[in-house]
């Protein structure tokens, strides 16, 4: 039985207040946080642990950010409420109820057909709908392009050029450029060739495989 308690809603408070002293200013996504019942997330070995700000394993050689790297990519989209949203690396669907909690329409891929298959049903189950797809994200979705935002939730060696398509002219992407240890990066896409690019401190995400295929 999923149950999410007083006790629970307490530490979400408490973990949305140490984002804030770590620079988190966007109200939006510190509500998301505050509201998101990420113990529902985690392997039962780990809920206890579910409100601290770190990352945990979930199975298929992948993690659950920590909820300051969740946050701070949220952030860096600058999101506004009906926006067209491609994320690549569902995962355990943790950032992707951030976004749907902001309003966002999400489409989101996983390369890990474990993980996608649990996902797809678990984030339905407690009132998150994206649309949700089964492939190779570094591929994106250009069947529903263009995105007003696209972000990437694994370590990515470079900027994959099918999802700058996939970007609308306007539009962010927000993604972690590196092999070992990655930049975290904005992307905005000024004219159809043109970007402007701005980097951040750095993260360590989950690697890519090497056949280019993006994982959650």
């Amino acid at each position: 039985m999923l149950k999410d308690t007083y006790r629970h809603k307490g530490l979400r408070r408490q973990l949305a207040m140490k984002l804030m002293e770590k620079g988190i200013v966007n109200s939006d996504v510190l509500a998301a946080i505050e509201k998101i019942p990420r113990h529902l997330f985690l392997d039962n070995a780990f809920i206890e642990r579910a409100y601290e700000d770190i990352a945990f394993p979930i199975g298929s050689g992948q993690t659950i950010s920590r909820p300051h790297t969740v946050a701070f990519q949220t952030e860096l989209l600058q999101l506004k409420k009906g926006e067209k949203v491609l994320e690549i690396g569902t995962g355990s669907g943790y950032q992707t109820a951030v976004l749907l909690e902001m309003g966002a329409k999400v489409y989101t891929i996983e390369r890990q057909k474990a993980l996608f298959d649990k996902t797809k049903v678990f984030l339905p189950s407690i009132g998150y709908d994206a649309k949700f797809f089964y492939g190779d994200g570094y591929k994106g979705l250009p069947a529903f392009a263009p995105f007003d935002k696209i972000i990437i939730t694994a370590g990515a060696p470079e900027i994959p050029k099918p999802l700058l398509e996939q970007l609308k002219i306007g539009g962010i992407m927000v993604i972690p450029v590196g092999d070992a240890v990655q930049t975290m990066t904005l992307l905005k896409k000024t004219a159809s060739n043109k970007l402007e690019k701005v980097e951040f401190g750095e993260f360590k995400f989950v690697p890519l495989l090497e056949d280019k295929e993006w994982g959650g």
